[in-house]
């Protein structure tokens, strides 16, 4: 006989505690196997696929595309030892244990093989929920009990509100919304945070007319009537877009309000001829050949300038305890740069850039683009930065004042380089001009500290030839 086991959204590490159900990858009825992917997942930090430790078929999922699971929610079940839609009863429990462990290795689970649970039976294919004459217990395998939140009538029937995630719940209570008049749209009528949102919304919307009733005027109706040209009656205003700070979008918010709250920043800028620079480049690409290796990109080189110049300013490169009042310089630099990506603006990491050549950063900083892109970049990849670039000249900008990642102590700002006009040898040029600013936490340095960080890198930038010393 099949074991059917369960499922949990697993600890994902770096302190999160939920997770967005971004694709499901498996239907009901699908025969996995031991660690295939069965979900996508967005959580504050990254992409991630999470693979299934039991091998099987698929029973139950739990959780809409769209909706947010805390960590040990159950994604899904799976009847370990079942082949088919017929296979209940033809594989012995032990047959089921041997074939369920996983080789991967989640935060609360084991690699060996499953611990038994309840057994449940395999639902059919079609989820359509029927609706009960009276109330009636649910029985697993479709899904765990609902939470009950409130008992009473509930579209003409008394019963539980059919809602299992307290994120749905407790976005009700913020809005004052009645579950219990709530059709939910879910597998067995589970109220989803769609559901929600939409009643939120058209909440909003009979408020919104009451109030434009209540104050229209009452106008007599006159036996004769003066024809006078038409006057247009405004618009009725538009029911303002709410846009849910979670995600990639809602950690990049917390970040921003904690540094501009617990750091005393501060920006210094100069402007910098960069026409060596280029110059310097366009020569170490020319001279790697047509298939010399890949070419060293700007922000590459100005990513080896920054771990120079940190080498001279270690204050820098460090970051403060609150709690000890310590200032804690860091031994090696991991370089954080911004990549915008269509999921929001995130901050992919170099490890121990300190260690790399030019050519070693671009080739880094080339391929967790890449994951960035993609949506692929673990919450390693995007944690342990102790010093960021941030390019913002690709955006055809020419300066700003950076906001530190925090909890770093400061964030280099590069704007775009172009033609611009510039004494050069006392005499008036077009050279190619860049603007460079630096936005430090004041608790590490002072202004001297940081000016002298920053004309380091200009002049790295105006004479490449000053790196030969540290190379």
């Amino acid at each position: 006989m099949a074991q059917v086991l369960e499922f949990k959204l697993p600890d994902l590490g770096e302190g999160l505690t939920e997770a967005e159900i971004v694709r499901w990858l498996v239907e009901v009825g699908d025969v996995v196997a031991i660690d295939q992917p069965v979900v996508e997942v967005e959580t504050a930090k990254a992409m991630v696929e999470v693979p299934c430790p039991y091998g099987g078929v698929v029973t139950a999922r739990f959780g809409e595309e769209g909706s947010e699971l805390p960590v040990g929610a159950p994604l899904l079940t799976v009847a370990v030892g079942a082949t088919d839609a017929s296979s209940t009863s033809s594989t012995s429990p032990a047959d089921g244990e041997s074939s369920g462990g996983s080789g991967n290795v989640l935060v609360g689970y084991g690699t060996g093989a499953p611990a038994a649970r309840r057994r449940r039976i395999r639902p059919e294919r079609n989820t359509a929920p029927a609706a009960p004459a009276a109330p009636a217990v649910v029985s697993a395998p479709s899904r765990p009990a609902p939470v009950a939140v409130a008992v009473g009538e509930v579209n003409g029937r008394q019963g539980p509100v059919a809602v299992v995630s307290p994120l749905v719940r407790r976005l009700a209570r913020q809005h004052e919304i009645d579950l219990r008049g709530l059709t939910g749209s879910g597998p067995d009528g589970l109220i989803l945070r769609a559901d929600v949102d939409s009643a939120i919304r058209e909440a909003g919307h009979v408020a919104a007319t009451e109030a434009r009733t209540a104050a229209e005027p009452v106008v007599a109706e006159a036996s004769t009537a003066i024809t006078s040209p038409a006057i247009a009656s405004p618009a009725a205003p538009a029911t303002a877009e709410r846009i849910p700070l979670r995600g990639v979008r809602g950690a990049v918010a917390d970040k921003l309000s904690r540094s501009r709250s617990e750091i005393p920043d501060a920006t210094c800028w100069v402007d910098a001829d960069a026409t060596e620079l280029m110059a310097a480049r366009a020569a170490m690409n020319a001279a790697s050949g047509p298939s010399g290796g890949p070419k060293v990109s700007v922000l590459a080189l100005l990513a080896r300038v920054c771990t120079a110049a940190l080498a001279r300013y270690p204050e820098l490169n460090s970051t403060v305890d609150t709690a000890a009042r310590e200032i804690v310089r860091l031994p090696g630099v991991h370089l954080g740069f911004a990549a915008q990506t269509e999921r929001g603006l995130v901050v992919p990491v170099v490890r121990d850039a300190h260690t790399r050549n030019a050519e070693s950063i671009g080739a880094e900083i080339a391929r967790l683009t890449e994951l960035a892109r993609t949506g692929k970049l673990s919450p390693a990849q995007l944690t342990g930065g102790t010093f960021t670039l941030n390019n913002y000249g690709v955006f055809g900008v020419d300066g700003s004042t950076p906001i530190i990642n925090h909890p770093e102590a400061a964030m280099l700002g590069v704007g775009r380089i172009m033609p611009k006009p510039w004494v050069h040898h006392g005499e008036l040029a077009v050279r190619q001009v860049v603007q460079l600013s630096l936005t430090f936490d004041h608790r590490v340095c002072d202004g001297g500290t940081a000016g002298g960080f920053l004309r380091y890198v200009a002049d790295c930038v105006e004479q490449p030839a000053v790196l030969l010393r540290t190379l």
